[in-house]
């Protein structure tokens, strides 16, 4: 109320009248410039949507969370006053239409949501959004009796402004066009990610960044009719609207495909009518179920993206190949018109829209009725929480024998289910997105796609996955009743699990509290339990130094929600005695993690998080322009992120740093600092047809196709592992690895090959090129070189790609503490 006083008297001695919606002011009076010629701060977003919000009957705000560096994140609701005061009813009456609530419907309004700068640096669409407002209040009232407006203005306020504050502090004044300049060139790592440096535009199924995981429980509140998400490319590109390009998902249906044509076509006509360039049915396709415009689409929306040319480059002016100059005032107008075109179609199609809405819903057709997960309870307790996070259904079921295909064996065949199976039925409102994310294999229909094409979430988490074709008894609410702790003073060693990543934060907090942690190399059993190797002893002979050392165990336990097993005695059942020198002593580790201009942000972000918010563990980012200068001895572990190039300096630092002792962690593209390099075994497998020059004989119109036979883009593949060394403690002896890059290795002859993939593999889901595939075959995946007295443990394919693998992570752990 405060906070709207202050407004409201700051508006008055502006001379800006408060008194109707008729004489609600244009953003560029309530800024004081002309929209265009600046970009705007994101609290001055925030202040207009606030001042609209105050000031009109048709609109309303709600704050629906907070970004990691503290801005608000909210969206608006304009629509009609009477519709305004029926919002929740409206709401109410769209859940009943998917099922997700039960009743009848009252009403038939169109529900039309409109998301902007989910990449920070495409920034004209944040400027687009408060231009549309400003114009479905004072211009567009007849479209909003039927329909209702959800604008979220910035789905990325960090990344935001990261860009704007950097490209208001080196700006020439005027702005300058020559694409040289200062201003058109952003710093790493740029302002599209957000504060951890990932793409929120990929992480709308895995839900891994708060941004999407407060937005995800608005977006369910509402299921909206159709989801825009607004972007910007390359400076020279023309306008990109839908209809999207192939691969579609066999999911969307013939209504979702028709529906965005006459958007389209609707666009046309004002693009035509003003002689701007567009095109539609390239490049942006519907598979990868993570965009914002896949994702609402399994979710029964018609789910769009919108590409404006411009981006971090365009600033606000920039020569383009033809000579024009392309201005932030251009990249407005077009993006605003594509929002109000779009919301006019909808308001002229609101009951057939509506109608084929419902329609979505109806899972009856769908062939498989339910998916099965067995395996370790971590695990499964990890994808639960992700289900969560979109409200899709589980449960267990009956003990009974049930026809499944099996993922691993690829046959059919007759399981046993037990009370600890999770059941994810597709018979519920979201069965079509259960379908998208749990299938073993997601149908291709076009290799030229825009992202990775497996992602099968079984896979992901590390489960047995089986799929059936009949029903099963929903037997509850799935939950498992864990052992309760029981923890006495003169216990002779606690100890812990080691299988998944929950444990490797469990350990990390022991060490942060100086508690010291021994490992076992060898499987074991003691009064009535058995533990596998990598499991945690923590002895008491070994903690003696600390005071309250019960106590501490104790609520360090209960403060994560891990169980340990309290043993009395060190005398084994099975394998060695818990004195033995097979428990080898974890130290607490000195973690340092390079960043710079020549490193992915999104590798280096991946692990900063990683470090930050599953691990809980300290990590010292060094930047590669002072790696030179820096004692690097003092740090157990030095982690190269993807895209580390090393200059001949720096490589003789990094190596030095191994002989003395060092472990280096390398991921994916960083392996080329080492590979094929004097002194180094780390060696390129390349098919030998490959290696020979012959002609490119290939049509140009087919370049770009022809290219795909030697790329692997994101294609599962089952790996071999050696899980008797300690980067492999946790895992079975098979793998289902994310494969990333059509690059192999060859396997060592000296080092060795923890992870690798066998003579006869293949991609079990996803695209992989005919040429790629001949080089995967008896090639590295995870190995491990020793030098001097301390070793580089490489990792092929990135356990940590955008955060969703969570099978991989545990590895990644391993080499941090393990080894």
């Amino acid at each position: 109320m405060k906070q709207q006083l202050f407004l409201k008297i700051l508006l008055l001695l502006a001379g800006i009248s408060l008194t109707n919606a008729q004489q609600i002011v244009s953003p560029s009076t309530f800024l004081g410039y002309e929209l265009g010629t600046q970009f705007t701060n994101h609290h001055r977003v925030v202040d207009y949507f606030s001042y609209i919000s105050a000031n009109s009957k048709n609109m309303v705000i709600e704050k629906y969370g907070s970004t990691n560096e503290n801005r608000p994140l909210f969206t608006s609701y304009i629509s009609s006053e009477e519709n305004i005061k029926n919002l929740e009813q409206i709401r109410q009456d769209n859940l009943i239409r998917t099922g997700i609530l039960k009743g009848n419907s009252a009403t038939k309004i169109g529900i039309v949501w409109l998301s902007y700068n989910v990449h920070g640096n495409e920034a004209s669409s944040t400027e687009a959004a408060m231009v549309t407002l400003y114009k479905l209040i004072t211009e567009k009232n007849d479209w909003l009796q039927n329909t209702v407006v959800i604008i979220d203005p910035c789905l990325n306020p960090d990344g935001r402004d990261r860009y704007v504050n950097w490209f208001n502090q080196v700006k020439n004044t005027p702005y300058t066009t020559n694409p040289d300049a200062l201003e058109h060139n952003e710093p790493w790592p740029g302002g599209r990610p957000n504060h951890y440096l990932f793409d929120l535009n990929r992480d709308w199924a895995w839900a891994t960044q708060i941004e999407t995981q407060q937005r995800l429980i608005i977006y369910n509140k509402w299921m909206p009719h159709i989801h825009v998400d607004f972007h910007e490319q390359f400076i020279n590109n023309p306008y990109y609207f839908a209809p999207a390009a192939e691969p579609f998902h066999e999911i969307i249906t013939d209504w979702q495909r028709e529906f965005q044509t006459e958007i389209g076509k609707n666009h046309a006509r004002y693009f035509d009518k003003n002689g701007w360039r567009y095109f539609t049915k390239e490049s942006f396709d519907l598979l990868y179920p993570s965009y914002g415009d896949s994702y609402p689409t399994f979710m029964g929306a018609i789910g769009m993206t919108y590409e404006q040319a411009g981006h971090g480059r365009a600033g606000l002016g920039i020569n383009t190949e033809n000579n024009t100059v392309l201005t932030l005032k251009d990249r407005i107008e077009h993006h605003t018109t594509t929002g109000l075109s779009t919301i006019e179609v909808a308001s002229k199609n609101t009951a057939k829209m509506i109608d084929e809405f419902q329609k979505f819903f109806d899972n009856s057709n769908l062939e498989v009725k339910n998916y099965i997960l067995k395996g370790d309870i971590s695990k499964i307790t990890s994808l639960t929480k992700l289900l969560d996070k979109h409200e899709i259904t589980y449960y267990t079921t009956k003990e009974s024998a049930a026809k499944v295909y099996d993922y691993n064996s690829k046959i059919n065949k007759t399981i046993q289910l037990t009370k600890t199976d999770l059941i994810i039925p597709t018979n519920q409102p979201k069965g079509k997105m259960v379908k998208v994310l749990f299938e073993p294999e997601t149908k291709i229909t076009d290799s030229l796609t825009y992202d990775i094409t497996a992602w099968s979430l079984p896979y992901a988490y590390g489960l047995h996955g089986f799929s059936t074709k009949n029903n099963l008894p929903n037997n509850g609410k799935y939950s498992i009743n864990e052992k309760e702790n029981v923890f006495t003073k003169n216990a002779y060693a606690y100890i812990h699990k080691w299988n998944a990543i929950s444990d490797a934060a469990f350990l990390g907090e022991l060490l942060k509290n100086k508690i010291n942690v021994r490992y076992s190399n060898a499987d074991f059993s003691v009064e009535g339990n058995n533990y596998a190797k990598g499991s945690l002893v923590i002895l008491k002979n070994d903690n003696e130094h600390i005071s309250n050392f019960s106590e501490l165990i104790k609520n360090i336990s209960i403060s994560l929600n891990e169980s340990i097993n309290t043993v009395s005695t060190g005398f084994v059942n099975t394998g060695f005695d818990l004195g033995s020198s097979n428990y080898s002593l974890i130290k607490a580790k000195n973690v340092a993690l390079l960043t710079g201009e020549s490193i992915s942000p999104y590798s280096f972000g991946e692990i900063w998080h990683f470090f930050e918010t599953q691990l809980k563990y300290p990590v010292t980012v060094l930047n590669t322009s002072t790696i030179e200068r820096i004692n690097l001895d003092k740090y157990n572990t030095l982690i190269l992120p993807e895209g580390y190039t090393a200059n001949t300096k720096e490589l003789e630092t990094i190596t030095e740093y191994t002989k003395n002792g060092g472990t280096i962690i390398a991921i994916g593209k960083a392996l080329t600092n080492f590979s094929d390099k004097k002194d180094f075994l780390l060696k390129t497998k390349k098919d030998t047809l490959l290696d020979k020059k012959i002609p490119n004989l290939v049509p140009f119109k087919n370049q770009e196709r022809n290219y795909l036979n030697n790329i692997i883009t994101g294609s599962i593949f089952k790996s071999n592992i050696d899980n008797t060394h300690p980067l492999a403690f946790g895992y079975d002896s098979i793998y289902y690895s994310l494969k990333l890059s059509g690059t192999s290795y060859k396997l060592f002859n000296e080092g060795l090959n923890i992870g690798y993939f066998s003579e006869n593999t293949t991609n079990i889901s996803g695209f992989a090129g005919s040429q790629a595939l001949k080089n995967v075959p008896n090639s590295l995946l995870f190995g491990i070189e020793n030098k001097g007295k301390g070793q580089l443990i490489y990792m092929v394919d990135n356990p940590l790609f955008r955060s969703f693998w969570e099978n991989g992570k545990l590895f990644f752990a391993n080499a941090v503490f393990l080894n």
